[in-house]
């Protein structure tokens, strides 16, 4: 969004703008129990990649045979750089219609690779120095210093209700792959100063990083009526909530099974961490969990008891 607003691109522009790789892509289709390849209708966007609408998936929600195609490349090995990366993603097929569908995806490690493009930085560098300094955030990075690996907090060695042991990243180590979608470690400190950068639309402590119609235009739903593709995304895109630009917006006072105001926007990671941001509410919430398969309640959990404190 600090590129777009630089003039440096444009949502609307096709992502093989950026990436050649990724044009004249093919859409996979199921006839007969034969999987067809036929040339996309349109191309995908940026705007497509920050709302999750450019045909991409996540191996793991599903087995469908695109989904299987990811598993057998080990599409999220971190042992390849995200110039790599981006190449073999963008020989797979697409699982629907650029803008036709909601599932979340790695479309966000594209991005990543869009910003080093466009920026002429590694996204690690970009990153530390555009976002990070700025808002005094020195221990958020794709690894931890030696220095400070007695402080990482760890998840369990093995799940106490007996459920399959999810395997987490190893971040004492540099990998060859900084993702634009996900590997960051962080700080509660450091990442309630970026929750609050948010909360304050776009500036912290006297420096602004983005203007507050930009934050508003990230945190505003962007789907409309575009449906989510799969069970798996509908898993985390809950009831009465859209989605924004990296971001899930709640669209109503109900239906959602947890509290909030219209307009509070949220996300989580894979371990456990989950956030969210109530500007009705002058308000945000951040739970530093590493519990991947206990994640689910302890995040409903955490959201009932921050809104029962709430007096006005």
């Amino acid at each position: 969004m600090m590129l777009m607003e630089e003039g440096r691109l444009l949502l609307a522009d096709p992502v093989s703008r950026y990436l050649p790789e990724f044009t004249a892509q093919q859409v996979a289709t199921v006839v007969n129990g034969e999987l067809k390849l036929q040339p996309a209708s349109r191309a995908a966007t940026v705007h497509d990649l920050l709302r999750h609408t450019a045909g991409m998936t996540y191996e793991f929600l599903g087995s469908t045979p695109v989904q299987r195609q990811y598993t057998q490349l080990r599409i999220g090995s971190r042992e390849r750089s995200l110039a790599d990366f981006t190449q073999q993603l963008a020989g797979l097929p697409l699982i629907f219609e650029p803008g036709s569908a909601f599932e979340y995806s790695r479309g966000t490690d594209v991005l990543g690779r869009v910003i080093e493009v466009v920026s002429g930085q590694s996204l690690p560098d970009f990153l530390r120095e555009r976002i990070f300094e700025p808002l005094g955030m020195p221990h958020t990075a794709f690894s931890v210093a030696e220095s400070h690996h007695e402080l990482i907090a760890e998840p369990f060695a093995r799940d106490p209700d007996g459920g399959v042991q999810m395997k987490v990243i190893d971040v004492r180590t540099d990998a060859a792959l900084a993702s634009g979608g996900g590997g960051l470690t962080s700080t509660a400190i450091d990442y309630a100063r970026f929750l609050q950068f948010m909360l304050n639309r776009g500036e912290l402590a006297g420096v602004r990083l983005l203007g507050p119609r930009t934050v508003d235009f990230m945190t505003t739903d962007h789907l409309g009526d575009i449906p989510v593709f799969s069970s798996g995304s509908r898993a985390l895109l809950p009831a009465g909530h859209g989605f924004g630009l990296g971001f899930a917006v709640r669209k109503h006072l109900g239906v959602a099974p947890v509290p909030g105001s219209v307009g509070t926007y949220f996300w989580g990671g894979l371990a456990g961490t989950t956030f969210f941001v109530d500007p009705a509410l002058d308000l945000f919430g951040i739970l530093m969990l590493q519990a991947p398969n206990q994640r689910e309640y302890y995040r409903m959990l955490f959201r009932d008891l921050v809104y029962a404190a709430v007096m006005d």
